[in-house]
């Protein structure tokens, strides 16, 4: 799976681009760049999150397999790969379908339909949880399903419903659209349209959804986002926001027993429980950033993608110390470029302690574990950092005529 994700990180710019070049030949502005660059930061972060918590999924299951499975089949067989495809295809159904159904299922999930565009990008704003949260559905599978098996099935699931996010694709084939997943039918699911809300919740064959009667077809043109909240291009606030808005919503709640079963509720009843919350958070737009600072956050981008896929790469022969380490750095990252774009000039200064603490991390690794490579990291590290700190400085602390203004986040 780690090398599926690595090899699929080259294709999905490829996509992308060829899409922005799409878009831009139809006179049609598929992306916008705050949200791409957001949506793109938050794959980043559930990639890094996920390295860890697969490790935790996939050893429960390799535990329930090795003692527990009660048959042994055929890791080269067509059979055992297509059917376990419809087990997994038809679990995920009901996972993601939980996940629109269950506040705590949609608290994790929410993140995926928080963009307002429909692009590729948004393909990879995923929860940083969502997956954690319902593992436990696919675990009967470990009775029969080897390790290899799951591990292939789930890494095409995921891969497959990449390239229905798209508006550059209009229909496919009649009997493709009756028996898969396709973007005209995603499109329906990440509507705000009232006609579309829970609807398609497949993730390849879309005859779920006929046969459990959630289907819609695409009529009207689709209204994307979400219904109620605001958005922030805030990583952190992004996957968390919605469980403040439970405790808001439990909090209401009378009895007891209605507070504890808040997590299983619909999210549209905690919407109507906690309206006047809503109605009440005043939606901030932050002051235009500037091009130049566009581009460096474009350039921090490229740089943690360089340094995700090396950590992809080394996952397993670093330390525990230092796989939290750069997953700390990682989410560090994303978390203040979302506050550079956000313009919240008062955190504008963690910027450059992350600066500072990505130097000494990196070199520190290498010292330690890549000591042939260290001269190297050295040079580029110190190079980087430095341009890196004195443009952030020059841009925001120097170039600006008028002292900078502190906002109020």
């Amino acid at each position: 799976m780690k090398d599926m994700i690595v090899f699929a990180i080259p294709f999905f710019f490829l996509t992308i681009g060829l899409e922005m070049l799409f878009g831009y030949y139809q006179k049609k502005k598929y992306y916008n760049f705050n949200d791409a660059i957001t949506n793109l930061n938050i794959g980043i972060g559930q990639q890094t999150v996920s390295l860890m918590l697969t490790l935790i999924m996939l050893g429960l299951y390799s535990i329930i397999y090795d003692n527990f499975h009660l048959l042994v089949l055929p890791v080269d067989n067509a059979f055992v790969w297509i059917g376990t495809l419809l087990a997994f295809d038809c679990i995920y159904y009901w996972a993601h379908r939980w996940g629109h159904e269950w506040n705590v299922m949609w608290g994790a999930h929410i993140v995926h339909h928080q963009s307002d565009q429909y692009n590729l990008s948004v393909a990879l704003r995923q929860s940083w949880f969502h997956s954690f949260l319902s593992f436990w559905m696919f675990l009967p599978l470990a009775l029969v399903v080897p390790v290899e098996v799951i591990g292939g099935v789930g890494g095409f699931v995921t891969l497959f419903q990449y390239w229905i996010h798209t508006k550059a694709i209009k229909k496919m084939p009649r009997w493709f659209e009756f028996i898969f997943n396709t973007p005209s039918h995603h499109r329906v699911h990440h509507a705000t349209n009232p006609q579309y809300l829970d609807k398609n919740y497949a993730a390849v064959f879309i005859f779920w959804d006929r046969i459990f009667g959630t289907f819609a077809k695409e009529e009207e043109e689709p209204v994307y986002g979400i219904t109620v909240g605001h958005t922030s291009l805030d990583p952190i606030y992004a996957n968390v926001h919605f469980y403040k808005e439970m405790a808001v919503g439990a909090r209401k709640e009378k009895s007891f027993w209605r507070k504890l079963t808040i997590a299983f509720r619909s999210p549209s009843y905690l919407g109507n429980l906690i309206k006047e919350y809503y109605t009440a958070q005043p939606k901030v737009n932050p002051a235009p950033v500037s091009m130049n600072m566009r581009i460096y956050v474009l350039t921090q981008f490229v740089a943690l993608t360089a340094g995700l896929i090396m950590y992809i790469l080394e996952f397993n022969d670093l330390s525990t110390f230092y796989k939290i380490a750069c997953l700390g750095l990682v989410i560090l990252t994303i978390q203040s470029c979302g506050y550079i774009l956000e313009n919240k000039t008062k955190r504008f200064p963690i910027e450059i302690i992350r600066l500072i603490g990505a130097g000494v991390l990196l070199n520190t690794l290498y010292y330690e574990s890549y000591h042939a490579w260290f001269l190297l990291m050295l040079v580029l590290s110190i190079s980087i950092g430095f341009v890196s700190t004195c443009w952030f400085i020059y841009e925001n602390y120097i170039k600006r005529k008028e002292p900078l203004k502190v906002s109020n986040s």
